[in-house]
């Protein structure tokens, strides 16, 4: 293993001596750097006097430990662009060509400039942290708890390898310094989304909820890492020239695909919806076991977030009930269709949601979100359980009526899913990346227009008609 990495780090240690001699990129790193802590320790203590004036120190407390996380993100967003320019930056600069001619194998080389990049953001991380550490110290004397501040910097790691990992895949597929920047967003835009919910776990002071993100960075970089090396290729490198976008030539490709060698409906249902049901056998797995894991986690919190005891009172149940609660469901769309559209509609949007979440996080985000109805049934089944309604009644009840059919649409959407975002992590043989991926997009249109729409249709028509006259007469007797 270090025979082939020594070779990489001859190519690091001459990028990052070629990145600290130059100090056009060193300058404004250091300076922003240096500046942006300086700036949150005049906002913390300006925090600190306001909530001092109204006995309020909780917000304080929870405020700098936020600014600390925000002063280790802030220095790896800035030195993005030299992960942007690692390949494409080189190929302008026509200095790329020396280096590629190297007896360097693409992996070595590959890793030798990925590890090269993470230097600087880094080392301007640690430097803001630090002095940011100090300066709050000698303001308002305080000090981070040691597990908050080891998680601090792991996270700002994991955070710089997330983000930097990304860049290198832009810039090895980039054809130019422009469209790498431009294509840049997709990499700031969901890692300022999710500094957003790791604020709300700072300001609740959830930090065990932090190894999960921490794992969650973890993973989906380590992805990036295996995207990089699977699509890097040193010919193409040099000879993409100019990508133009050629929408006939893209539609052709996936109406291929779609359709395969099928000439009718029939046979496109005979023949190629068994092949890519078997192809997506393995995500369709891990996405079962996800939605498991979904429902055993929400069982969990029905321990720590308890519902009042009125909520799960079934005492007063009986025919009043059984004759008002269906006259009062019909007035909320229940047994109408419209209802059924409305149902129908939510579950489509909520898999367009999952959908555009997991081509940005090779299919992770989308299945968390499809864990998330799930992880309620579990705390509803767990809560009714711990105020005496057996969780076999509640899930007859309220799922297990429409969920016979919404549970393996759910299933399938996912498994889909996550074979469409894991095409980017494995080299496809004789296609280029927009190839594989168009051959993947076709799988998921596959399952989603000729299982996945239909199931829910018919779900939602059972959730509407049939679902509540169950729940009704089993809670009922």
């Amino acid at each position: 293993m270090w025979s082939k990495l020594r070779p990489a780090l001859i190519v690091t240690r001459r990028e990052v001596r070629d990145q600290f001699r130059d100090w056009r990129i060193i300058a404004p790193i250091m300076v922003l750097t240096l500046f942006f802590p300086g700036l949150m320790n005049f906002t913390a203590r300006q925090v600190v006097n306001y909530v001092e004036r109204y006995d309020v120190p909780l917000i304080g407390d929870r405020l700098i430990p936020f600014l600390l996380m925000v002063v280790g993100f802030f220095p790896i967003s800035v030195a993005l662009v030299i992960a942007l320019e690692s390949f494409v930056g080189e190929k302008e600069r026509r200095s790329i060509e020396p280096l590629l001619s190297s007896p360097l194998t693409d992996l070595q080389l590959y890793l030798g400039k990925l590890l090269a990049v993470m230097v600087p953001p880094l080392a301007a991380s640690y430097l803001g942290i630090s002095v940011y550490l100090i300066g709050v110290y000698r303001q308002i004397g305080w000090v981070p708890d040691p597990t908050l501040f080891i998680q601090i910097i792991v996270l700002t790691t994991v955070q710089a390898l997330l983000m930097v990992s990304g860049a290198v895949v832009i810039s090895t597929q980039a054809t130019s310094t422009r469209s790498a920047n431009l294509l840049a967003s997709f990499i700031i835009v969901p890692m300022s989304m999710l500094l957003v919910g790791e604020s709300m776990v700072m300001f609740w002071a959830r930090y065990n909820v932090l190894w999960w993100t921490i794992l969650g960075h973890v993973l989906i970089a380590g992805l990036l890492v295996r995207t990089g090396i699977a699509y890097f290729n040193r010919e193409e490198l040099l000879g993409r020239e100019l990508d133009t976008l050629n929408l006939k030539w893209s539609w052709h490709i996936f109406w291929g695909a779609f359709t395969g060698s099928a000439h009718s409906v029939i046979e496109w249902y005979r023949q190629e919806i068994p092949q890519t049901l078997k192809r997506i056998a393995l995500p369709v797995t891990l996405v079962m076991l996800a939605l498991i894991a979904g429902a055993w986690i929400g069982a969990e919190q029905a321990s720590i977030f308890t519902l009042p005891s009125e909520a799960f009172d079934w005492s007063n149940l009986g025919d009043g009930f059984v004759q008002g609660g269906i006259e009062g469901l019909e007035a909320i769309r229940f047994f109408s269709v419209s209802g059924v559209g409305m149902v129908w509609f939510h579950n489509l949007r909520a898999i367009a949601l999952a959908t555009l979440l997991g081509l940005f996080s090779f299919g992770v985000l989308g299945v968390l979100v499809l864990m998330l109805p799930f992880m309620l049934i579990g705390y509803f089944a767990a809560t009714a359980a711990g105020m005496g309604l057996s969780p076999a009644i509640f899930l007859a009840a309220f799922v297990l009526p429409h969920g016979i059919l919404e549970i393996p649409a759910i299933i399938l959407a996912g498994g889909a899913l996550l074979r469409l975002g894991a095409t980017l992590t494995a080299p496809a043989e004789g296609r280029t990346i927009g190839e594989a991926l168009l051959h993947s997009l076709a799988d998921w249109a596959r399952i989603m227009l000729a299982l996945v729409l239909p199931m829910f249709l018919a779900a939602a028509a059972l959730e509407i008609f049939l679902t509540p006259r169950v729940a009704v007469w089993l809670l009922g007797n």
